[in-house]
């Protein structure tokens, strides 16, 4: 099995160089901090692994903007720069869906190419990678006395990030990876990339990736350390973690054949749904289900009044609280809405029960994410029940049109459902009162409404 390199050209003019290997769906890796083509194809660890996925994917890998065989010398390492490699090497090979592997600092680029294209991405795993780094003063001095080393003599620089990345590695690797580094990027080109890693953030794309998401990260990586990857799998809508022990952000062999056998089995899995997808006919009916829109309240003026930063910081706050309240209930993430979350439920109670978690959270009984300190957050939450029709991991039709005008209708802290909601969990011991007929966009006639106490429940 050989790798075939040829090259393309972004739309800021930086040429790329890019490897193809295998056959099979594609899969495309985006790579971290300094790669080089050739000589990790040379190195039988690092090639061992690429071959794994080989076996079962058309298998791209590209070495970044001032990296490998790609064009030196360049004065943009930003996320935008770092997209418009990857985009470089999709469009010259017209892929038209793909998964995703993001290695390291990779791991950003490939978030926010997910966030920004949903219905190109697959699948998405992250492996080492964060979606910001907030350093304290100290560690900044830090960074800052590495990127001066770096910039001043790259040869010590190269060795001090070894130590780094893998710690207690074997003479032989260490080498390795000293002379990937000078070999893939220049110290100008390596100082720039460091200084741009520390200013990288893509934490507000985080809950706009619709791609099934596995997330593997190493418990005690020193280079990027584990709260970052419990930050990306909190963030993203259902992606899974997958710790490994150890030390080594740059992994041995050990945790090179852990973090292939969990990729593996998170995208052949996926492989696998997809046959069963194309069996099925068309699409069905997903049976009784109560449905729940959340949406946070007066986002817009949040939003102008905060500043962008501490709407985010809500908008994960709120994530985090309706996420945990879903895993308690039993409920089912459909999708993110924006400034809110659909979800479904088999059980009517389960919903309503879902929904005062969520309400008591927000008021400040924390369920896992407490809320930013004199944040003004508030939740209204609407909820229907009905048989709306499943297609492509979504819930379409009546039942769930009309619960999201529900939800548009009530207020700031309350939680407003149907009548067949209150029908169903009749003698329940759930309280409501009488809104009322609403007339509701979409609806010819008026729909009467229940306010669900809450605050005397329990």
């Amino acid at each position: 099995m050989e790798q075939q390199i040829r090259f393309c050209t972004t739309s800021d003019g930086v040429r790329i160089a890019y490897a193809t290997v295998g056959e099979g769906p594609p899969l495309v890796m985006v790579p971290g901090w300094v790669s080089h083509l050739e000589l990790e194809w040379e190195y039988p660890q690092r090639r061992s692994f690429l071959e794994a996925l080989a076996e079962h994917f058309f298998l791209v890998k590209y070495d970044k903007r001032g990296t490998g065989l790609s064009d030196r010398n360049v004065s943009d390492f930003s996320i935008d720069a770092r997209l418009r490699d990857l985009q470089a090497v999709v469009q010259h090979l017209k892929l038209r869906r793909f998964a995703l592997l993001g290695v390291s600092e990779g791991g950003a680029v490939a978030v926010a190419y997910a966030a920004r294209r949903p219905r190109v991405v697959s699948r998405l795993v992250l492996y080492g990678a964060h979606a910001r780094m907030v350093p304290t003063p100290e560690q900044r001095e830090t960074i800052d006395a590495l990127v001066a080393l770096v910039r001043a003599e790259w040869g010590l620089g190269s060795r001090t990030l070894a130590n780094i990345f893998m710690p207690e590695a074997s003479p032989e690797e260490v080498q390795f990876f000293v002379k990937l580094q000078e070999a893939g990027a220049t110290r100008d080109d390596a100082a720039a990339m460091l200084r741009a890693n520390v200013e990288t953030d893509v934490s507000h794309f985080l809950s706009h990736v619709k791609a099934p998401t596995l997330v593997v990260h190493v418990r005690g990586d020193l280079a990027v350390p584990f709260e970052a990857g419990r930050e990306l799998a909190g963030g993203i809508p259902n992606a899974r973690l997958v710790p490994i022990e150890g030390h080594r952000h740059s992994p041995d062999a050990t945790g090179m054949t852990q973090i292939q056998q969990a990729t593996l089995d998170f995208l052949l899995a996926d492989e696998e749904a997809q046959k069963q997808k194309q069996a099925a006919a068309a699409p069905t009916e997903a049976g009784p289900l109560t449905i729940l829109f959340t949406d946070i309240t007066s986002s817009t003026a949040l939003t102008q009044r905060l500043g962008d930063a501490k709407a985010q910081e809500l908008l994960r706050a709120h994530n985090t609280i309706v996420r945990d309240a879903l895993r308690q209930h039993t409920g089912s993430e459909i999708k993110h809405t924006g400034d809110g979350i659909m979800a479904s439920f088999p059980s009517a109670s389960n919903a309503l029960h879902c929904a005062i978690t969520i309400q008591k959270a927000v008021e400040g009984h924390s369920v896992g994410a407490p809320r930013p300190v004199g944040a003004p957050l508030q939740v209204h939450i609407g909820l229907n029940a009905g048989e709306p029709v499943a297609e492509e991991q979504d819930l379409f039709g009546t039942a769930v049109q009309l619960a999201r005008r529900i939800c548009d209708k009530a207020e700031g802290g309350e939680i407003l459902a149907s009548d067949v909601v209150r029908q169903l969990v009749a003698g329940k011991g759930f309280l409501f009162s009488d809104r009322g007929e609403a007339a509701l966009r979409g609806f010819e006639d008026p729909v009467r409404l229940y306010e669900l106490r809450w605050r005397e429940e329990g």
